[in-house]
């Protein structure tokens, strides 16, 4: 970190780095990502894992990535999802891919989602035989639960007579 002026702006004593090309940047130009922008990913790239970039560092490999991320979560929520008692209806559902699994997670609509994210990422439109289950943790006084769960992706023909 050589030079302390800001790439984008050129203003003196820039005391911020951008992660992925190390020039100085300073607060008015930088471009900040969350610890948890990409959470749901199985494995997050390494130019995806810094906190701050410069503006032109951000616009060509961050953007496009975080859009796709956004709208895969928009998917996810909108997903159908059938559990594992609703065996009757999805009896005729195609059932060609291994089971997703999270194992532990805060709460159960975090789960459910988890799951809908990895289905969505993965090209299918349903979930079928989700089963989500709880577990305590008592540590002392404190007592939480923790969920985990399973779901089968599928493609559901959501046109058809059989929703």
């Amino acid at each position: 970190m050589g030079n302390s002026s800001c790439c984008s702006c050129l203003k003196p004593k820039a005391t911020l780095q951008c992660g992925i090309c190390d020039d100085s940047v300073c607060k008015e130009c930088a471009q900040f990502l969350g610890e948890d922008s990409f959470s749901f990913l199985k494995e997050i790239p390494k130019n995806l894992s810094h906190s701050t970039y410069c503006y032109n560092c951000f616009d060509r490999d961050v953007a496009a990535e975080l859009a796709a991320y956004e709208k895969d979560m928009k998917k996810a929520e909108g997903i159908m999802i059938f559990e594992k008692a609703q065996s009757k209806e999805t009896r005729n559902f195609r059932r060609h891919e291994r089971p997703y699994q999270i194992p532990e997670c805060a709460d159960r609509e975090e789960a459910l989602l988890r799951l809908a994210f990895m289905a969505v990422r993965d090209g299918f439109n349903a979930l079928i035989d989700v089963e989500i289950t709880s577990r305590k943790i008592r540590n002392g006084t404190y007592q939480t639960s923790v969920y985990s769960g399973t779901g089968m992706p599928a493609r559901v023909n959501a046109n058809s007579r059989w929703k």
